[in-house]
């Protein structure tokens, strides 16, 4: 079973994600979190297999929270995939050097997401067309 965080500001978001994830045989949410600052912790006490991280979110931003996880060598394992309504390169870039294993833009196909999910999972990486 696959274990997923979801940390997303938009609580929206997060329920259109987990009813997406909890709907597949071979993946659960284990968590969700509103800020990265939440996440991390969630993290730290969960251990998820894969976390999907907006990029822009309060407190702590994705791409800080990506770096605390991703830096953490207790937390080797866990993989990240940065979500974010914006294409932007600088995002990109900055996502691939904060460790993150993914990068999808939010107007993804849902297969894609479950793709990404289990592509990050086994080991690849991936990033939005």
């Amino acid at each position: 079973m696959i274990r997923v965080l979801l940390a997303d500001d938009q609580s929206l978001v997060r329920a259109g994600f987990r009813a997406l994830l909890d709907a597949q045989p071979d993946i659960e949410v284990a968590a969700e979190a509103a800020d990265g600052e939440e996440a991390v912790r969630a993290v730290r006490e969960l251990r998820p297999d894969v976390v999907l991280m907006d990029i822009r979110m309060p407190q702590l931003d994705g791409l800080a929270a990506t770096r605390r996880v991703t830096g953490d060598e207790a937390l080797r394992d866990v993989k990240v995939v940065m979500l974010t309504t914006f294409e932007l390169d600088e995002y990109v870039f900055e996502a691939i050097r904060s460790g993150a294993s993914g990068f999808l833009v939010k107007d993804t196909e849902p297969e894609e997401l479950l793709r990404a999910v289990r592509a990050v999972v086994a080991g690849d990486a991936l990033l939005s067309p």
